[in-house]
């Protein structure tokens, strides 16, 4: 079960993959992916296809396996994801993604932006001078858009931070303005607001605890007061991971509360985060982590109507369920439940992965086992 549980999350991994990654190398996204959802979504897509897809898949691509059939497989699909970035962003391609119309484009740009602060050497290094030409331009050209009032602002930080590190200028004050205004929007508990009034969903796991972080690891030691907040940035994930562990029901269900809920196991990015930084809360054993997000995800990626006919996602929570996507929701939208995959960058001896199974929290506590007590922030 143990070696089964990291070759079923490859084989999950590639298999929502490769319709996106397959099409957008041959330059064939805009021709072959369908429309789902409502289709004025239809000039996203195909952006938020490949900057979702790979912001979830970085970490293995970066430090995944070099050898072996694992190894094949990484090194086939970082190929793919070069040349899909490629695609993506250049402008004669068929496949060049909207920057340029609605609002939209921050978003997922800035998934693409935090892909490659999770693998510079695959995502960045290796691209050829052209090509990372396309990039910076896309990053500098989405500043036109003002983000709204809420999760948004760590977009535009995330395209800013990693103007940072690959060398081109970038804008501090955009980092800072989202660094204080979440200061704002804590709430406590390991729970922030999504703007000024707290809505129940799942954004503190979709966007930002892992923004957040992923902003302060980059430029937190640029400014004295960012460096300051890193350590508690940190403390407020582990709590929020601490509370989705525990989200996860004996049946590897968990509610569906709030909106987006399309993105499905996407949900769980902090827990799945912290995995992968080796910063799981105290009593949290990576082995029972990775049973609790396997589990989740058999129940979702197992469900009937997951993937259509041709293998791309269908929008719904658990199988097909289009009555769930919000209007903004498309096709390419649901590939963000890729970031559940993060702790696929830790080694295959790593303690998450070698560890023998354990019964996650509400497994025990519903058995009538000894569990630990909750203990709040």
């Amino acid at each position: 079960m143990v070696l089964d549980s990291r070759k079923y999350w490859v084989e999950t991994l590639c298999r929502i993959a490769d319709p996106v990654l397959s099409a957008l190398s041959e330059k064939r996204l805009k021709t072959v992916m369908p429309i789902k959802g409502d289709p004025s979504r239809i000039r996203y897509m195909h952006l938020e296809a490949l900057g979702r897809l790979l912001a979830g898949m970085a970490p293995w691509l970066e430090s995944g396996a070099r050898s072996g059939a694992e190894g094949e497989l990484r090194e086939r699909y970082a190929a793919l994801a070069r040349m899909a970035i490629d695609a993506g962003t250049d402008p004669d391609s068929p496949d060049y993604v909207n920057l340029t119309e609605g609002e939209q484009p921050l978003v997922d740009i800035a998934f693409l932006a935090q892909a490659i602060l999770r693998a510079p050497n695959e995502l960045w290094d290796q691209l050829d001078a052209r090509v990372r030409r396309n990039v910076a331009q896309a990053l500098y050209a989405i500043r036109r858009v003002r983000p709204f009032y809420n999760n948004w602002l760590l977009f535009a930080a995330t395209v800013e931070a990693c103007l940072f590190r690959i060398g081109e200028q970038w804008d501090p004050m955009r980092i800072d303005y989202a660094l204080k205004q979440h200061e704002h929007w804590y709430v406590g508990d390991g729970l922030y607001s999504d703007g000024e009034e707290f809505a129940w969903d799942y954004y503190n796991g979709f966007v930002i605890h892992p923004m957040l972080l992923d902003i302060l690891e980059t430029v937190g030691d640029r400014y004295g007061d960012w460096a300051a907040r890193k350590e508690m940035a940190v403390q407020r994930t582990k709590r929020y991971a601490a509370i989705q562990e525990r989200l996860i029901s004996p049946e590897g269900t968990f509610p569906p509360i709030g909106r987006s809920l399309a993105y499905r196991f996407g949900a769980f990015q902090p827990l799945s985060h912290m995995a992968l930084r080796g910063e799981l809360p105290d009593k949290l054993a990576p082995s029972q982590v990775r049973c609790a997000l396997t589990a989740v995800m058999r129940r979702m990626a197992e469900a009937p109507g997951f993937y259509d006919e041709q293998g791309w996602l269908n929008i719904g929570f658990c199988g097909d369920q289009p009555e769930i996507g919000e209007l903004y929701i498309s096709t390419g939208s649901v590939y963000l439940c890729s970031l559940v995959f993060l702790p696929l960058g830790l080694p295959a001896e790593s303690p998450f992965w070698s560890d023998p199974d354990q019964d996650w929290t509400s497994r025990r506590a519903w058995s009538g086992r000894s569990f630990p007590i909750d203990k709040s922030l």
